[in-house]
């Protein structure tokens, strides 16, 4: 039996199932978890979907929450415009729509695997291991609700920016769902930086990558994410960063959390650009 986080798929579904072969993947005994980003901006958002929530239903497959993938929900409830370069009809216009955007919305945002935690962007330095597990399942909850279109309507904005224990309500949710799912730089104080989509190389001043504080609480904790297809495959002692760029013409990774082996096929894509 072998577990594999995968990187950010994107709609990329020919490559994923090129990667499942790659690694002989059996669901009677293996398991994949994703980074999140299932959808958009590739060519096959319905397809992966399709996939993973099947491979998920017979305890298969899971993934993590990721900016994308919230986005896909906010357009299918009518709380987002599709913009130009989204490639998200191909679900919105799905006979199962309902039961894709359903499934994907009652998925985690930490996902806990052996010793490591599986989460799309990453984690601010005041947070533990514990508090990104609270946190997450404090949004968990209220996506899974019957209150949750009421919950997406305020959710999403950029303000507050910096995370505070005594924050409620909407800016405590907001600050929650920006770092897990949107995170690359902040800084020491747990403030998130959102424009700059480059690498590591381009911090500010008075900012690093989110993995790059000394002295961020999670850091006894192995992390494997996503999201940063700037950065591309970047393996460190305890985070493994899996975005290598399928969808920009990249590659798609997989890494067996048992020995951390990676297993790459290429992009098939025509783009050569670097995305969120």
């Amino acid at each position: 039996m072998a577990t594999y986080a995968i990187g950010d798929v994107q709609g990329c579904d020919d490559e994923l199932g090129e990667l499942l072969a790659l690694i002989q993947f059996e669901p009677q005994k293996d398991r994949v978890l994703f980074v999140g980003d299932l959808v958009n901006r590739g060519p096959k958002s319905a397809a992966v979907l399709r996939r993973v929530r099947a491979l998920n239903l017979v305890g298969a497959a899971d993934s993590v929450l990721g900016n994308h993938d919230f986005f896909l929900i906010m357009a299918y409830e009518g709380l987002s415009k599709v913009h130009p370069g989204d490639t998200l009809d191909d679900v919105l216009d799905a006979p199962d729509a309902s039961e894709l955007v359903a499934w994907l919305r009652q998925r985690p945002l930490v996902l806990p695997v052996k010793d490591r935690l599986i989460v799309h962007a990453g984690f601010l330095p005041a947070w533990s291991r514990t508090d990104a597990l609270a946190f997450a399942r404090e949004i968990e909850t209220a996506l899974r609700s019957p209150t949750y279109r009421a919950f997406l309507e305020t959710l999403f904005g950029n303000e507050p920016n910096t995370w505070h224990p005594a924050l409620t309500g909407v800016a405590r949710a907001r600050v929650i769902v920006n770092a897990l799912a949107r995170l690359r730089f902040c800084s020491a104080f747990s403030e998130i930086e959102f424009k700059e989509k480059r690498n590591v190389t381009h911090a500010k001043e008075g900012q690093k990558a989110w993995f790059c504080w000394p002295n961020r609480r999670s850091a006894d904790s192995a992390v494997i994410a996503g999201h940063w297809s700037s950065e591309g495959l970047r393996l460190m002692p305890n985070v493994s960063l899996l975005d290598s760029g399928c969808l920009w013409g990249g590659a798609l990774t997989a890494q067996r959390i048992e020995d951390g082996a990676i297993f790459q096929v290429p992009s098939r894509q025509p783009h050569a650009l670097i995305g969120d």
